[in-house]
């Protein structure tokens, strides 16, 4: 199975490398932002590096939309991950579109509401993990994971 793992930098990143268990074992397509860290974590892997800023940045919005459908009509994924943040939005609705399933990790520290990257992106998921209850019985549709 090939696999497309979308992240900001940060907390973000941080969170879809614990996903390590899961994904190391498939072909893999990362998309996150260049960084000393993420260039150094991702040297032997296949990525491809995002536009940043993504918050309320219409330039690098439309740039990674270009970016996305780019890249994904190329690679094909079957599974499309993301822990967030703005930089997957994009990815997720065209992975969906064009008929890969969508995952979305909820970050640990959103207890009350989705984070707008979640809001954004809920119409195009299959998938969509939380870490509270509250959000569980906010979207029903959610699982809760621990």
């Amino acid at each position: 199975m090939k696999i497309m793992l979308i992240c900001s930098t940060g907390g973000h990143f941080r969170a879809i490398q614990e996903l390590k268990p899961f994904w190391e074992t498939h072909e893999r397509i990362w998309i996150t932002f260049y960084t000393p860290a993420t260039q150094n974590f991702l040297a032997e892997e296949n990525v491809y590096w995002a536009w940043s800023p993504t918050n309320r940045n219409l330039p690098n919005l439309v740039r990674n939309f270009l970016l996305a459908g780019k890249v994904l009509l190329k690679e094909r994924p079957s599974l499309v991950i993301s822990t967030g943040a703005g930089v997957a939005v994009p990815f997720l609705i065209l992975s969906k579109l064009l008929g890969s399933k969508t995952v979305f990790v909820e970050s640990a520290t959103r207890v009350n509401q989705l984070s707008l990257s979640a809001r954004l992106a809920l119409p195009f998921l299959d998938v969509l993990y939380v870490h509270w209850e509250q959000l569980k019985l906010l979207y029903p549709m959610s699982q809760l994971i621990i």
